[in-house]
């Protein structure tokens, strides 16, 4: 088997958690939680301060498993260890064809979205869609032709980033203290949440889920890293408190430029134009769509090389072709071929699912937020398996850890349970049809998992 260059180091690896974390999320779901919450920031700020503990615990119980096991692909590496090789196939398969593509479309349009604020370019209109392809195809390219280079884009855009959320956590804090606008939004709440507080901080939590996803992304590089054994711990727990403290102080310092009913109506570009000004918003708005892009960048990292972590174990379709490194780019080019792909046909999904009338009946779901639930609930098997087999470990790490971290998957698929529903109701905008977004989208899963099933092993050919 060919094998990958060990070409980073620590920054890049702390810049894959932060700066993939970072991105998107924190810019647009801000939003989503206001919303969710009826403009009350306290439980607002409650739900980004639960998922980011749920995200950390999480990352912690990863960060003992990259000291003891290094193979390929992180997390893969982590399934097959513990749960055998069937289950390392089927994560890897639900990474290849459903997680990393789904979030990358996202992101993709997201960057396009944002970019297109500054021509005052519709959320779904033509040229958001035509950049969003634009988007994707160049982060492929970047990807495939030089690993280096993304490398360093990677930690250039995770610098460029922290600026806008650095600016709103500071200058958006003080600017509301004195003018009174971050006290009378902490304390008035704009409407009363349907269902009641806690429907509400569970939709704020869902919302929040999608943010502070990516994190795992950094575990993809791990047979690129120098010293994965030391970098990969350090990355993902200074990474995860780096994004947590960020994302909380930048939704403060958003409340600081505007009212809650002007950030619900109008998301928080509104608050950088109230502080900094037209123009001053304008930049700001150049340095979200860097970040958008970084984000994007860290996601088609690990796209890239999924079909390669499978090839690489002697499974999945034809994995001589996709185990192939490229002698010149030392990059697995038909993996990333394949992912670009895959990126595509969920970009489409996206785009007929979640920004149109709806192309796809009863099975229009939310593509964004699902799958990252789903991987969590993979997530469960894995940790058990650590501490029914690592019997040499102390308590913390055996007990502890693992156990922190199995609750907090379990709370992140009852939070989107209780969000999202699992009972059949009545979608308003089409004609009285009858809609599961859960349902539905477990279907689509058992398919795509049955395919993966049914190509798992080659033929074998004379």
């Amino acid at each position: 088997m060919e094998k990958l260059q060990k070409r980073y180091g620590l920054p890049t690896a702390i810049c894959m958690v932060v700066g993939t974390v970072i991105g998107s999320g924190v810019f647009f779901k801000a939003q989503n939680v206001l919303e969710a919450t009826g403009g009350n920031m306290p439980m607002g700020i409650l739900a980004w301060v639960i998922t980011g503990g749920l995200m950390i615990c999480c990352s912690q119980q990863f960060s003992s498993m990259a000291v003891k096991y290094q193979k390929v692909s992180g997390v893969v590496d982590y399934a097959e260890v513990t749960c055998g090789k069937d289950y390392g196939y089927y994560l890897a398969w639900f990474m290849l064809n459903i997680y990393y593509p789904c979030m990358t479309s996202v992101l993709t349009w997201v960057s396009a979205r944002y970019f297109g604020v500054l021509f005052g370019w519709g959320l779904a209109s033509t040229e958001v869609m035509v950049l969003s392809g634009f988007f994707l195809v160049a982060s492929y390219t970047l990807n495939a032709l030089s690993p280096k280079l993304a490398g360093k884009f990677q930690v250039s855009a995770t610098v460029i980033k922290l600026i806008p959320v650095t600016l709103m956590a500071v200058v958006g804090t003080v600017v509301g203290l004195m003018n009174g606008t971050l006290t009378e939004n902490f304390t008035t709440v704009v409407s009363d949440v349907s269902g009641g507080n806690s429907a509400g901080l569970f939709a704020a939590i869902v919302a929040t889920i999608f943010a502070y996803d990516g994190w795992v992304v950094a575990t993809s590089i791990n047979a690129e890293l120098k010293n994965p054994k030391r970098d990969l711990p350090v990355a993902l727990t200074v990474g995860s408190v780096v994004v947590v403290l960020a994302y909380v102080f930048y939704y403060i310092g958003v409340a600081g430029g505007a009212s809650n009913a002007e950030l619900i109506q109008n998301g928080a570009i509104l608050s950088f134009t109230n502080i900094f000004g037209q123009v001053g918003g304008m930049l700001l708005n150049v340095c979200i769509v860097i970040s958008c892009l970084g984000t994007l960048n860290g996601l088609m990292v690990a796209e890239t090389r999924s079909m390669y972590a499978i090839a690489a174990r002697g499974q999945g379709p034809n994995p001589k072709l996709f185990s192939q490194v490229d002698d010149a780019t030392n990059m697995v080019t038909n993996s990333s071929i394949y992912g670009l792909f895959i990126c595509a046909l969920w970009l489409v999904y996206f785009y007929g699912a979640n920004l149109t009338s709806g192309w796809f009946g009863l099975f229009n779901f939310d593509s964004s937020e699902l799958p990252i639930v789903t991987i969590y609930g993979m997530y469960i098997p894995i940790f058990i398996m650590w501490m029914k087999n690592e019997k040499n470990l102390g308590v913390m790490k055996r007990f502890v850890i693992p156990s922190l971290a199995i609750v907090s998957c379990l709370f992140m698929m009852f939070a989107a349970i209780y969000a999202h529903g699992i009972t059949p109701y009545l979608r308003a905008q089409a004609n009285g049809t009858f809609s599961c977004p859960i349902l539905f989208y477990l279907i689509v899963f058992v398919v795509i998992m049955a395919i993966g099933g049914f190509v798992k092993k080659p033929k074998n050919k004379k």
